[in-house]
């Protein structure tokens, strides 16, 4: 069938492509007939009137040489001429006795415009040689370009007459052989229908209403009646699949009916297994909330713990900081005490030259009374001035001793509490260290305890998670049991159908 198909657009192809072909060379040869031939007839046309043209406008200039019309008007008609005889060469192509017809008429012209030129020249002193220098040169020139161009014309008027027969014949030959493309189409297209139809009922194995009643039976569930086949060896027919179909279709429905009760029998057990398993998780989730809710009181619990540990390791961060303080006030008084040790050793050095100062002038001052002494009444005045010098520096001298002695025993008290608050410091430096390894032990809890809750919070977050996929089980169960439900409607429900169709 799809051989015949083929065949017939095979022949349509062919009649198409020749009826283009034949359509396109009728075309180039009516283009050639319009665009060259036909307008080579208006170039000789033109070529003609142009040649009348200067004849006439040469007439005007030697009756009337004043008139300057005359002269405008050769001067253009030869202008036209020339333009018309450069088309006619080009339109001319490769016909070499149409070119060389023109190159004659192109030479003639070229003699006739020199006569021309020199008649003009004779128009106005010498009128009568102008008059027969037209008549006897200038005229015969024309006459025999005028030959040629009625020749030129007339070889072409006989090459479009050939042109038209050459037409007309390719349009016949056009027309004949799409009759005859379309009247085989036509045969062609009647043999396969026939075919066609052959092969159809071939295929179909018997009449087409009759393989509709039995399509329509089959579709309305009756799979009990017969088919009957034309031929008994035809196994690729329509009817014969159709059989073929109602047998497979008859056991499908037996198997369909036989399982449709395994399904109700396997989904009730299904439904109850899920109902013990819905059970057992809903104990489940219970017991996973209590442990949830453990969790979190444990996890409040150590919260809180861990909170008090970073109270107590702030606050012995705090004393730590205090203690470091107090030890750096106590290196300070140190120091202080130490800067007035110094200062009263000075002191007592400076005392001590002050007694020695007081002895020179005890001296001296004994010395100034035994000379006054010695000067008797003279020297009574600087004895008693010696007196009192002596007297002022026995006093230096036991002040002097009574500020020794009371330096020498602050010195002595600025050791002792120099003593002291070295001591002091180094009870300090314990009391810093000991606060260090305190402060370090409850780092090192709050750590611990940080830890310890950081691991109850991934336990109280898998123990979430355990409920929540408790949860998720939970419904899922709901879901199978759902699922199970409609699995034993739709068995329910396909029995039904399945009832609908009757076998043999």
């Amino acid at each position: 069938m799809l051989a015949a198909f083929g065949a017939v657009l095979v022949v349509f192809i062919v009649a198409i492509t020749t009826a283009l072909i034949g359509m396109r060379s009728a075309k180039e040869s009516f283009n050639t007939f319009i665009d060259r031939d036909q307008a080579f007839l208006s170039v000789s046309d033109a070529l003609y009137a142009q040649g009348l043209q200067m004849g006439q406008a040469l007439r005007n200039i030697i009756l009337s040489p004043q008139n300057q019309q005359g002269y405008k008007n050769l001067a253009t008609a030869r202008k036209d001429f020339r333009e018309a005889l450069a088309r006619a060469e080009q339109l001319s192509g490769d016909d070499a006795a149409a070119s060389k017809i023109l190159a004659d008429i192109k030479d003639l012209h070229a003699q006739q415009s020199g006569l021309q030129d020199e008649i003009v020249k004779l128009a106005v002193p010498d009128q009568p040689t102008a008059i027969a220098t037209l008549n006897a040169k200038e005229t015969p020139v024309w006459r025999k370009i005028r030959g040629h161009i009625l020749e030129l014309r007339k070889a072409k008027e006989t090459t479009v007459a050939d042109a038209k027969v050459e037409l007309a014949a390719r349009t016949g030959a056009i027309e004949t052989y799409s009759i005859a493309f379309a009247a085989a189409a036509v045969l062609i297209a009647i043999g396969v229908a026939l075919a066609i139809t052959r092969t159809i009922m071939r295929q179909l194995g018997g009449e087409p209403a009759y393989a509709a009643s039995i399509a329509s039976s089959i579709a309305a569930g009756d799979l009990s009646q017969p088919i009957e086949l034309d031929r008994t060896d035809d196994n690729a027919s329509l009817l014969f699949a159709m059989r073929s179909m109602r047998d497979s279709l008859a056991g499908l429905v037996q198997q369909v009916r036989s399982g449709t009760d395994v399904i109700e029998t396997a989904s009730a057990e299904i439904a109850a297994g899920n109902m013990d398993l819905s059970t057992r998780t809903e104990e489940q989730a219970s017991s996973l909330e209590e442990t949830a809710a453990a969790m979190e009181e444990l996890t409040s619990t150590v919260g809180l713990n861990s909170e008090n540990v970073r109270q107590a390791n702030a606050l012995a961060n705090t004393a730590s900081e205090v203690a470091v303080k107090g030890g750096q006030v106590v290196a300070e008084v140190v120091g202080c005490m130490d800067s007035i040790s110094d200062a009263a050793r000075r002191i007592v050095n400076i005392i001590g030259v002050i007694d020695g100062i007081a002895f020179q002038t005890n001296i001296l001052a004994l010395n100034a009374a035994v000379e006054a002494a010695r000067a008797g009444e003279q020297g009574r005045g600087f004895a008693v001035v010696a007196s009192e010098v002596r007297n002022l520096a026995h006093r230096s001298a036991s002040a002097a001793k009574e500020i020794k002695e009371l330096i020498d025993d602050s010195v002595q008290r600025v050791d002792a509490g120099t003593r002291l608050v070295d001591a002091a410091g180094g009870t300090m430096n314990e009391v810093v260290a000991s606060v260090r390894r305190v402060t370090g032990i409850m780092g090192e809890i709050a750590l611990a305890g940080e830890e310890q809750s950081r691991g109850i919070g991934q336990v109280n977050e898998a123990v979430g998670q355990m409920d929540e996929a408790t949860q998720r089980n939970a419904a899922l169960v709901e879901e199978v049991t759902a699922a199970a439900d409609s699995m034993a409607a739709q068995a329910k429900n396909l029995a039904a159908i399945v009832s609908t169709f009757r076998l043999a």
